[in-house]
């Protein structure tokens, strides 16, 4: 009885409006039994009008904010309901207004299921041992790289680490959507967010707590949890007509009765709550369930245009591509060895993100030789890197950046490969040739976007020409745009004339064009990155068909919502009509927009599944 009396508690404390149109009600009714009805009378109408100052002093702000709403409606049912002496239906209208928030609030958060359960799995202690072997718990903001922490079985990795007792297994469902146990090697990097299986481990830290692979999603979660989209936009479109017909009809009601009851009637029957809850209902439960099938959308604006997208634009290497290029070989020129081309480059490359710098540090790493000691390093983004060793200007990067308009020593790679020049003092000593396998579900994503009726499919990279063709070949892309610096990628999205575009990138690079696009795309699982940071949807799972699906599940999200707005307009009208000839009593019609709040919110929760 206690744990009731609680729940009772709880829910009275979250609503505070609903309690007290409800005890109002209930007051309402003993002293009507009581044979205080006048009184009853009285202080319902007091409450009503209360409801209805309050109701309209939010549409007063939002029509100074420039928007035009329905809320126009409720404060009419009230104010002729309570004209006309109908203080019950006045009440009933009061409730399905205030009502109206509650079932919002609890139908979004079954919506927002998903990512509310990814926010709360967040670890938030680590145990750290010292030099000693002494074991003391902390908190995970916290932990320091270079920490040795021990994760417990059945534990989240509270931090990105480096595995010091290997092999172990780790469960990874909840960062990259994979069911099956994933093994790990002694120095792998087990990500946060990973489960240990059934035995303690060690690992090094490599991240701190905020730069580490779960709290980075768990971070864009909140972001897209936390945004206010404008998800009644569609509302607003039908607000005005559909604000115009109720008023026709409830002063045609009149006309033909000469009773403003009538008109009275017909307004309690257009009070809008399904127009206003139906469209934020499915979006936030669209949301939730792509952050289920490992896709972030940060926005309801986001997502609308996700639905319908005109033209889909693809980065090359890492988008359509592994993104885990391999050194294939190196070519030194005559008197310089492959040993000298190697360290010069991995010395220049050291601090770049960009994937094909990392493989040429990991290639030298590999090879046991160091790279050289550079000063005054600094890059060009989507060119290359220029540095200083003693007194020589270094080159490192595409060929034409490096050649600078001199001629190209080297034979024209196989089509597939990519070249890495390398110059010192102005002269060319060699190039690395590397390649990166396309992804194998590449080719069906493009397949996939085209079923889905995407008219313009494009590539947008910084490669070579004959290598870009080559891959879109391979995958059926018939634009390419080749050999492009960032500034160029953003001049083409921007120009696109099919609109909306969605832009598919990974790395520090695509950060520009995926922000200048209209739905920027980043594919992040590989950590965090600008592009994530920039762009309005993340996949986080190593797969490009995630992008498929979450045009699906945007598109279906879409077609709920407006599916229940025009349910909540039918059902509407059709009352209307039927309180006009005056078959419908201004309570009944009260109690039947409220059936009619509850079909919309169930049709909306529909987009917490799957598209087939």
């Amino acid at each position: 009885m206690r744990a009731v009396l609680l729940s009772i508690g709880r829910r009275v404390r979250r609503f505070p409006s609903v309690s007290a149109t409800v005890g109002v009600g209930l007051v309402a009714l003993i002293m009507t039994a009581a044979g205080l009805g006048e009184v009853a009378r009285i202080g319902v109408t007091v409450f009503v009008i209360g409801i209805a100052a309050l109701q309209l002093w939010q549409m007063v702000r939002q029509f100074r904010g420039g928007h035009w709403g329905l809320d126009v409606l409720s404060v009419l049912a009230i104010a002729s309901t309570v004209a006309v002496g109908e203080y019950w239906a006045a009440l009933v209208v009061a409730l399905m207004i205030t009502g109206g928030g509650a079932l919002e609030s609890y139908a979004s958060a079954r919506a927002r299921s998903q990512m509310d359960a990814l926010m709360q799995r967040t670890p938030r202690v680590a145990h750290r041992v010292d030099d000693s072997g002494t074991v003391s718990d902390i908190e995970v903001d916290a932990v320091m790289v270079g920490d040795v922490l021990l994760v417990k079985p059945g534990e989240m990795v509270p931090v990105d680490g480096e595995l010091i007792d290997g092999p172990a297994e780790f469960d990874q469902s909840s960062i990259t959507g994979e069911s099956l146990p994933v093994e790990l090697t002694t120095g792998a990097t087990a990500p946060s967010g990973s489960v240990n299986g059934d035995r303690a481990i060690r690992l090094r830290a490599v991240s701190i707590a905020g730069d580490s692979q779960y709290q980075l999603i768990v971070a864009l979660v909140a972001d897209a949890a936390s945004t206010k989209a404008r998800f009644v936009r569609i509302a607003d479109r039908v607000s005005i007509p559909f604000t115009g017909v109720a008023l026709g009809l409830a002063a045609l009601g009149w006309a033909l009765s000469g009773d403003p009851v009538r008109a009275a009637e017909v307004l309690v029957a257009a009070t809008p709550c399904p127009l206003l809850i139906a469209a934020p209902v499915a979006f936030v439960a669209g949301m939730g369930n792509a952050a289920r099938n490992g896709v972030i959308i940060k926005s309801g604006d986001s997502l609308e245009a996700l639905a319908h997208p005109r033209t889909v634009t693809f980065d090359k290497t890492g988008t359509l591509t592994g993104g885990a290029p391999r050194v294939e070989r190196i070519d030194p020129v005559a008197g310089t060895t492959v040993a000298q081309v190697l360290s010069l480059a991995a010395g220049a490359e050291a601090l770049s993100p960009h994937v094909l710098a990392r493989a040429v540090v990991d290639a030298a790493a590999e090879a046991g030789i160091a790279g050289d000691d550079l000063t005054e390093v600094r890059e060009q983004p989507g060119a290359g890197v220029l540095a200083d060793r003693a007194g020589e200007a270094v080159r490192v990067g595409k060929p034409a950046f490096v050649l600078d308009g001199r001629q190209d020593p080297f034979p024209l790679l196989p089509l597939g490969d990519t070249a890495i020049a390398v110059s010192l003092a102005g002269i060319i000593i060699g190039r690395i040739v590397l390649r990166d396998q396309i992804r194998p579900e590449a080719r069906g994503v493009v397949a996939g976007l085209r079923a889905l009726g995407v008219p313009r499919i494009a590539m947008l990279t910084g490669d070579a020409e004959r290598t870009a063709f080559h891959v879109a070949e391979q995958l059926g892309i018939d634009e390419v745009h080749a050999d492009l610096l960032p500034a160029d990628k953003v001049r083409i999205v921007a120009a696109a004339p099919e609109r909306p575009v969605v832009m598919v990138g990974d790395g520090v690079n695509d950060a520009p064009v995926l922000a200048a696009a209209d739905v920027g795309v980043a594919m992040g699982a590989r950590g965090a990155t600008a592009a994530s940071e920039s762009a309005d949807v993340v996949i986080l799972l190593d797969n490009l068909d995630r992008l498929d699906v979450a045009i699906a599940i945007a598109r279906r999200t879409m077609r709920i919502a407006t599916q229940s707005i025009w349910i909540g307009i039918g059902l509407s009208l059709a009352l209307m009509l039927a309180a006009t000839t005056g078959v419908v009593p201004a309570i009944v019609g009260a109690l039947a927009q409220e059936v009619i709040d509850v079909v919309t919110i169930l049709n909306g929760l529909r987009a917490m599944r799957n598209p087939r």
